[in-house]
Order: structure tokens, then sequence, then C-alpha cells
């Protein structure tokens, strides 16, 4: 079966299991279509959704004795830690809570609440933004409950976003000051968008305990943007349109449409907003009238076919490849070049040598001794290669095709000229 055909396959199921379905496929799946099919699933992280629907159709019975069992057991696995982790979430939200705090909790443990079995929209981590001036007590709270910093060497007090883990635990979580790195040239004023978001939080309840959270608009906007942000990256995943599209369908008359589009175009994100929804409405389960969807956004002329090629083939947060992920020196010098009304051109020094500010991330040293960074580059290079050896698409001239054709995407959706 080609890759087209599994994709199809994968929406299919995914469109049942958000019905409440089962696929009734009959035939014409074979071992390897399985093999390729679970492997897609992994990469979008929602195998838990798949395999619930698609395991008691009667085409499973090609599917490898041992590979339903593997599969079988990574998925009991994966909803027990999420069970467990957001458990272990909410009883340290109430320690937070319990000292004055009002940390507001996005995307994660908000958006699985809107599926109808929660535990199999699996997170990595929990998203939690934090005023700044509360943020040394929040961590504190953490630090006390046996959370410690994931980057030790960081400088919490320099960061915008400070990722904590669980020492013996599960739970992991990014502590932010700010929803995107102020540091980005490509992104960092996305941040204006959401001044006096603790002004307009909300509060749900969930699993009993009062949680703080954005107020509908600013959440589905941030929703659509943390998409953009990925896709200017490397890409992001059909879990986050799933994310948006529920969203959207479960708040919709409470969500100010106007001011989201206004806020989209400014920041010329609206074509690629409305391109999100018309996926949701030909793959998904997307209901425009549910969700209150303005007749102002259906009128946008979009065809959503081709950013939905991109994002099925780019796996949740873009990284199906490691040629992928390095195409994101790229994407992100386009989109900053365009901001200075410049055209940028991807070549091989562009995807072997980036700026200092996407090298700080791995590299954090960079930060306080920039005059390192010819070493960088030099370690950065002997890692690309030891990568090329010891796994697949990881091939700096495909990162460059990769890169390009997704340039011409971003123009396609008007992001940049």
């Amino acid at each position: 079966m080609e890759k087209r055909a599994i994709s199809e396959k994968l929406l299919e199921a995914l469109r049942c299991f958000l019905n409440g379905e089962k696929v009734m496929w009959e035939d014409g799946i074979s071992a390897e279509d399985w093999q390729m099919l679970f492997r897609l699933c992994q990469h979008h992280q929602i195998l838990p959704m798949i395999y619930e629907t698609v395991y008691a159709c009667p085409a499973f019975q090609t599917c490898p004795q041992d590979t339903a069992q593997m599969v079988k057991t990574q998925v009991i696995r994966q909803v027990m830690v999420q069970s467990r982790k957001t458990e272990e979430f909410l009883q340290l939200y109430k320690k937070l809570l319990e000292q004055d705090l009002t940390p507001l909790v996005v995307k994660g443990l908000v958006c699985r609440e809107l599926y109808r079995e929660p535990d199999y929209r699996c997170s990595g981590d929990e998203d939690v933004l934090i005023p700044v001036e509360q943020f040394k007590k929040c961590s504190e709270v953490f630090f006390a409950d046996g959370m410690d910093m994931l980057e030790p060497d960081q400088n919490p007090d320099e960061e915008g976003e400070v990722p904590f883990y669980k020492v013996g635990g599960l739970l992991h979580i990014e502590l932010h000051k700010e929803l995107f790195s102020s540091e980005s040239e490509a992104y960092g004023d996305l941040n204006r968008l959401f001044e006096g978001v603790f002004d307009r939080k909300i509060q749900e309840t969930i699993h009993g305990v009062p949680v703080y959270t954005m107020c509908h608009t600013d959440h589905l906007l941030y929703l659509i943007l943390h998409a953009f942000k990925h896709f200017l990256h490397s890409g992001f995943g059909i879990r986050q349109v799933c994310d948006i599209v529920i969203y959207a369908e479960a708040f919709g008359g409470e969500i100010d449409w106007d001011d989201l589009m206004e806020k989209c175009k400014g920041i010329h994100a609206d074509v690629f907003a409305a391109s999100l929804f018309d996926i949701g409405k030909k793959e998904l389960t997307f209901d425009p009238v549910k969700a209150c969807y303005p007749e102002a956004w259906s009128s946008v002329e979009v065809d959503g076919s081709d950013l939905l090629e991109d994002l099925l083939d780019g796996g949740v947060f873009g990284d199906s490849s490691m040629s992928r992920k390095h195409s994101s020196n790229i994407t992100l010098q386009a989109v900053s070049e365009d901001k200075k009304g410049k055209k940028a051109g991807a070549s091989l020094a562009q995807t072997l040598f980036p700026d200092r500010k996407y090298m700080e991330r791995t590299y954090t040293y960079l930060k306080k001794y920039p005059f390192l960074l010819p070493a960088a580059w030099a370690s950065r290079i002997l890692n690309y290669l030891k990568e090329s050896k010891s796994m697949g698409g990881n091939d700096a001239m495909e990162s460059i095709e990769i890169g390009n054709h997704r340039v011409d995407l971003m123009k396609k959706y008007k992001i940049i000229q």
C-alpha cells in the first residue's frame, strides 16, 4: 500500500475514534501496511486512539501476532502512564493553589479533557504559564514536591521557559514566563498578542481540581499559534489539528472570532489558520455550525491539502527525520528575512552553520561564551555525521530540499512574501 493510502487509513481511523465508532475494514491491508500504519501513529503520538479503533476489525487478522501484541502493550503502557502523570500533576497543582499562585495550564491537560477518552490523547509534558513575579515561589513549590530542573546549567532568572521533571517519577512540566521565546526573530513578537492574559483567565474543574487556564479566545489563539510556531520550525502533526477543532467546537459560542481573525491577520497567519479548519472539515469531524465558525473565515479561499500532506509527513513536532528537523534553519531564516523585507535563499552553509541564537538551544554555554560559536559548529557537524551513520534521513542536501519546499508552502499560505 502506498504511503498516501496509509495516511488515508490513519485519517479514517482517527475520524472514527473522534465519533466513537470502530473501523469496518474487511481486507486489503498487509502485515507491512499495519506496521507502517502503527509507525505513523507513533510519529503523531496518537497510537492509543487508532489502536482502539482498529483492533477489532476483520482486516486486523493480517497484522502479525507479535506486532499486534507489541502495539497492545505499548498502548496499555501509554494510557496508564498518562493517567498517572495527570494525577501527579493535579496533586502538584493543588499545592500551587494553596500558595495563592495563579498558574495557567495550557494545551495538554485542558485539551485532553475534551476527548472521549482523555488518557488516549497522550502528552509528553504539561505546559504552565506563570506570572513572572510568581516564578520563584512556584519553583520552590516544585522543588519541595520532588521536582528538579531538567537543565541544571540554566539560569532560570534569565529564561522564558524552564523545564522541570519529577525525580524518580514520570511528570515533566514546562514552566513558562512567556508563551513564545522572545529571543526568536521569527516569532518572538507573538507574545504581545497575549498581553493581559492573566486578567482574562478563567477556571475549569478537572477531576475535582479547580484549574486556571486562559479564556477561550486566548486559548484557541494559542493552540493555533503553537502549531504556527512549529510550522515555522519543521512542522507539526495531525494531533494538533484535532486539539484545535475540538476546542473550537467545545467553546465556539464563547470565542471572539473577530478578534481571533484580526490577530491572525496581523501576523500573516489567517490563511494558515483557515487551512487548519479546512482540514478539520474535510478530514476530521469539525462542525462549523457547532463551533459558531464565522462566515468571514469560511469565505477565505483556502486549500489545506498541501498543509495536510506536510503535517502528515512531519509527525507531531516535525521530527519524523533528522533532515526535516535540520531544515528548520532554512524556514526560520526565511521568516526572519521576510520580516526585514529581504528574500532568503537556502544554502548548505545555512544548514550546517546556523546563527548563534539557534545554536544556543543545544549548546547552552554559548549564552555565556558566545565566542565559542565556531567550536559549537564543529561539534554540531560531528554529531550530524554520527547521526547520519546511526539513523536514516539525515542528509544536508535533503535538508535543503525539504527546507526549500517548506518555504514554498509558507508562501502559498501567505506567511511570507
